[in-house]
C-alpha cells in the first residue's frame, strides 16, 4: 500500500512539473515576394524565431526570467530583447507565425508585425495591450535585432508613400525611429545619448495655468516652451527613468498633414539634402505621468554612411486648456530652421 501510494505522489509530481513548463512551440513561416530569390539563411532565420518566441512564452508563462544561453542571437540584439523583457514582459499571441520577410541587398533580412502582448509585472496598466516587434536577421539567419515596431498604421503609410528613389531612405528613418521609440521603452540613456548631436536643440512645451488678471477675469491655460541643451535633456531623462518603474511610449500619424492621419511625407532639406523632418504624434505613458502631443526630429545623415543624429528635438501639447491643437509651424517643420 505504502509503494502504490509513493507512486501516486510521484506521479502527481511529475504531471505538475510537465504541466508547469508546458509550453506549445511557436512555428514561423517566412514568406517573400515574388521575383526575389530565396535567400539561403531563410529556413534558419524563420526556425531561430521560433525559438526565440517559444523561449519568451515559456519566459512569461511560468513568470521566470528569460534562459539566453542557447538562443540564435548576436549581442545586440540579444541586449535589447532583455532589456524590453526588464522593463514589461511580453509574450508572443500567435502560435503559427506567417510573416513577409523583406531581403536585402547584402541578404540581411527583416520580418515586420510579429504580434506580442505586453504585460507588466504587478501593473494594471498594459495588460493585455497589443504591440508588434520587428526582428532582423544576418545573411545566415541568425537574430540581429529585437525592437518594438511602430504603429502599424504608421509602418504602412511610411511604405506606401514617396517616390521610388527615397525608398530605401524611409526604411532607414523608419528603423532609426523605432530604435528610438524602443531606447524609451529600454530606458536605455547610453543610445538615447548616442543617438543627440553634441549641440542638439532641444524645445519642450509645458501647459502651465495663467491666473486671472485686468486682462482676463478667469483661470487660463498656456504653453510655456523651454530650450535645453543636450546635456541638460539627458540629465533630466536619467531623472524621470529613475522616477518610473515602466516607461510606454507609442508613435502615430507621421509626416505632412499626419495630425489629420494623412500619408507619411518624411520632408528632405532643400538647403542640406542629408537632413530629414520627420513629425509625430507621441503618447508618452508612464508609472507617474503620461501625455500626448506633437514630436520634431530633425535628423542628419551622414555622407559617408555613418549613424544618423538628431538635431533638433521639439515637443508641444496636443490639448491645451481642453482645445485640441495643430503641430506649431515655427517649431515643427524644417522651414522653422531654415531648412
Amino acid at each position: 500500500m505504502r509503494n502504490i501510494l509513493m507512486r501516486v505522489v510521484l506521479l502527481f509530481a511529475v504531471i505538475l512539473a510537465w504541466g508547469a513548463n508546458d509550453c506549445q512551440a511557436v512555428e514561423v513561416t517566412l514568406t517573400i515576394d515574388e521575383g526575389v530569390n530565396r535567400p539561403a539563411g531563410l529556413e534558419n532565420a524563420q526556425r531561430n524565431l521560433g525559438l526565440v518566441l517559444t523561449e519568451i512564452n515559456r519566459a512569461q508563462q511560468t513568470k521566470t526570467v528569460l534562459t539566453t544561453k542557447d538562443l540564435p542571437m548576436d549581442n545586440f540584439s540579444l541586449r535589447s530583447l532583455v532589456r524590453l523583457w526588464a522593463v514589461t514582459p511580453f509574450y508572443c499571441d500567435d502560435d503559427e507565425v506567417v510573416e513577409r520577410c523583406w531581403v536585402f541587398k547584402d541578404g540581411s533580412m527583416m520580418v515586420s508585425h510579429i504580434p506580442l502582448i505586453i504585460t507588466p509585472e504587478g501593473e494594471d496598466f498594459g495588460v493585455g495591450t497589443y504591440q508588434e516587434a520587428i526582428v532582423e536577421f544576418d545573411a545566415q539567419g541568425r537574430l540581429t535585432d529585437f525592437r518594438l515596431a511602430l504603429d502599424a498604421q504608421l509602418s504602412e503609410s511610411l511604405e506606401h508613400c514617396g517616390n521610388v528613389v527615397e525608398k530605401e531612405k524611409q526604411m532607414i528613418i523608419m528603423q532609426y525611429i523605432e530604435r528610438f521609440r524602443t531606447a524609451y521603452n529600454q530606458k536605455d540613456i547610453d543610445f538615447i545619448n548616442q543617438i543627440f548631436s553634441d549641440d542638439a536643440l532641444i524645445i519642450t512645451g509645458k501647459v502651465v495655468s495663467v491666473r486671472p488678471n485686468a486682462d482676463n477675469a478667469f483661470m487660463t491655460q498656456k504653453v510655456e516652451y523651454t530650450k535645453q541643451s543636450k546635456e541638460e535633456y539627458i540629465r533630466n531623462l536619467k531623472k524621470a527613468f529613475l522616477r518610473n518603474k515602466w516607461i510606454n511610449v507609442k508613435f502615430s500619424e507621421i509626416g505632412e498633414n499626419g495630425e489629420e492621419g494623412g500619408c507619411a511625407g518624411i520632408t528632405r532639406s532643400l538647403v542640406n539634402p542629408n537632413m530629414y523632418g520627420v513629425r509625430l504624434h507621441q503618447e508618452w505613458s508612464s508609472s507617474t505621468y503620461s501625455d500626448k502631443g506633437y514630436l520634431f526630429l530633425l535628423w542628419e545623415f551622414p555622407e559617408n554612411g555613418g549613424s544618423p543624429l538628431i538635431h533638433v528635438r521639439t515637443w508641444q501639447p496636443e490639448w491645451v486648456g481642453g482645445v485640441r491643437q495643430k503641430p506649431d509651424d515655427d517649431i515643427s517643420t524644417l522651414g522653422a530652421f531654415d531648412l
